[in-house]
């Protein structure tokens, strides 16, 4: 099932800002940052390509659902080069114009996180630098959706913000961004109550006395 669309002042806001810089973001977001291709390397183990004996030979091309995944770069052009199809959701229209240019031989699909239903199976889902553009009460509910779409062993690979800080209003080229999170200790038991195994659990960035409100890397593993 969907789940809660209700209207919040942040869904109309980061749509709006996300088509609106994306010229800017496809020539700025383009290369990996920090230890990001060594997250994906964890979240692709066992499933990238497709090996007799792992658990996931029901697909010649593994299926990677990448939710959030703006022009597909780098994170669903990586997944692609090491040998797996791609499904990229976004509620971007701009972006996911640009990933169909980048990347024909994926699909990509409009469409709000939250109201994406998880209804095709896949062997990982990434959800990177997204879940904080959206209010902490509904990522539950995404994560379980996440969680529910993998096959038994899949992984999640995500982002979330490095503290317990209320939801905020912040800039990014001259465009104002919602940003909301659960700390993530919290994140954590989400996960391990979805029945997941933590394989990763680190910060890329440190909290602030300033702007910076920190952001945390998990990859996890669905049990079964």
């Amino acid at each position: 099932m969907p789940h809660d669309t209700t209207p919040h002042p942040a869904d109309t806001l980061n749509l709006a800002s996300y088509d609106a810089v994306a010229p800017q973001w496809n020539t700025t977001r383009h290369a990996f940052y920090g230890r990001e291709q060594a997250y994906l390397d964890l979240l692709l183990d066992g499933i990238a390509p497709a090996v007799s004996g792992t658990g996931h030979e029901h697909a010649a091309h593994p299926l990677v659902l990448d939710a959030g995944c703006g022009t597909g770069r780098p994170m669903a052009e990586y997944v692609l080069h090491r040998g797996c199809h791609v499904l990229g959701i976004d509620q971007s229209p701009a972006m996911i114009e640009l990933a169909r240019q980048h990347f024909p031989q994926a699909r990509w699909q409009v469409t709000a996180l939250e109201a994406y239903p998880f209804d095709e199976a896949c062997h990982a889902v990434i959800l990177w630098d997204c879940l904080f553009h959206i209010p902490r009460a509904r990522h539950a509910d995404i994560l379980a959706g996440a969680v529910r779409a993998l096959y038994p062993g899949g992984r999640l690979m995500l982002t979330v913000g490095g503290s317990a800080h209320p939801a905020f209003i912040d800039t990014m080229f001259g465009r104002e961004f919602f940003y909301d999170s659960h700390p993530p200790e919290r994140v954590a038991d989400i996960l391990r109550g979805l029945s997941c195994d933590i394989l990763l659990d680190e910060f890329m960035n440190l909290p602030t006395d300033g702007r910076d409100k920190g952001r945390c890397a998990f990859v996890a593993r669905k049990k079964g």
